[in-house]
């Protein structure tokens, strides 16, 4: 029996998102395209939501070996897109190793237009073998907060970075409208774990992550989030610096602890003292006006509460794109 229906255009794992402004000011879709095994839901949006949400999903929860995803995200002039997801994109093992699950993100954010994408950390399973791939292409005024962190694998199962091979790729590109002008790169951040083929004599990726439990990478441009990272440049230039020494002396100290502290202040000398407790490991730095943050801890939920707290301390990321923008790092 012939299908009335006509055939479909897309391949599988291919999807598409569009974002516009509406008359009245708030961020709609105007289309939302996808195949297996991605999955794409956003829920109605409000003007309360202050963006369009999107959860990012795949059948069962995570990619088995060999699955692609291709996914296109266009954000049109001074519209807000939030990319979220409902738990740990699991990545499970390949049968072989040239058996790849690739995940590839291509995004333009036009003049006034940003992204948020601030989803829960990849899962590698145990010889999985797994690349992605990230662009973004930001006019001048458009604005991106993309947070991109991968864990050990299951613990429950005794994972502890067994995974085959991981590769994840984001790249940052100034783009304009004006056909005559070239895309320009702004930063290329490149992150490789492998853990079958290593060097003869090297320490294991096991070894080498220092018991790292997580690693991830905060990469931020443009105006909609200048203030949040000023706030993370800020913050690290305040950190304490290794081998500096305090020389005041006990009485000193004790007349500087009495002082009322600001409610900064107070927030940051917590926060000084869970990171030292839990382990958590970072640093910022400018990279062509793309504020790169790189972090490490020795468990998920202690970098999970880490990045949390610093993005809703500072509060211009929730103010901008709405609570639920944040949902995965709560």
């Amino acid at each position: 029996m012939t299908s009335p229906f006509p055939k479909s255009s897309s391949l599988p794992g291919e999807g598409h998102i569009v974002v516009r402004l509406l008359p009245n000011n708030v961020s709609a879709l105007e289309s939302i395209t996808y195949q297996y095994p991605l999955k794409l839901i956003s829920p109605a949006s409000t003007t309360e939501q202050g963006s369009v949400l999107v959860f990012l999903l795949s059948y069962g929860g995570g990619l088995v070996g060999g699955d692609k995803i291709n996914l296109s995200i266009d954000v049109q002039p001074r519209a807000k897109l939030s990319i979220v997801t409902q738990g740990h994109t699991k990545i499970f093992r390949s049968a072989t190793p040239d058996i790849v699950t690739r995940q590839n993100l291509n995004v333009e954010i036009k003049d006034g237009a940003a992204l948020c994408l601030l989803p829960d950390p990849v899962q590698p399973f145990e010889s999985s073998i797994y690349e992605q791939i990230q662009i973004f292409k930001l006019t001048t005024g458009g604005s991106l907060c993309l947070l991109d962190w991968v864990t050990q694998g299951r613990t429950a199962r005794g994972e502890n970075w067994s995974l085959g091979r991981w590769v994840g790729r984001n790249e940052v590109w100034s783009t304009s409208d004006a056909a005559t002008s070239k895309d320009r790169l702004l930063l290329r951040d490149t992150v490789i774990l492998e853990g079958a083929n290593r060097p003869t004599g090297s320490p294991s990726l096991r070894e080498s992550m220092y018991e790292h439990a997580i690693i991830g990478t905060l990469i931020l441009r443009g105006p909609t989030t200048k203030a949040i990272g000023e706030f993370f440049l800020a913050e690290f230039a305040a950190l304490p610096r290794i081998g500096a020494r305090d020389f005041r002396s006990a009485e000193a100290r004790e007349k500087e602890d009495a002082i009322p502290q600001s409610p900064l202040e107070r927030w940051r000398t917590t926060r000084l003292k869970e990171e030292r407790e839990k382990h958590v490991l970072w640093s910022a730095a400018n990279v062509r006006g793309c504020i790169v943050v790189k972090f490490g801890a020795t468990t998920v939920e202690a970098a999970r509460n880490w990045i949390g707290s610093m993005l809703l301390q500072e509060g211009s990321v929730e103010q901008h794109f709405g609570e639920q923008a944040l949902m995965c790092v709560r």
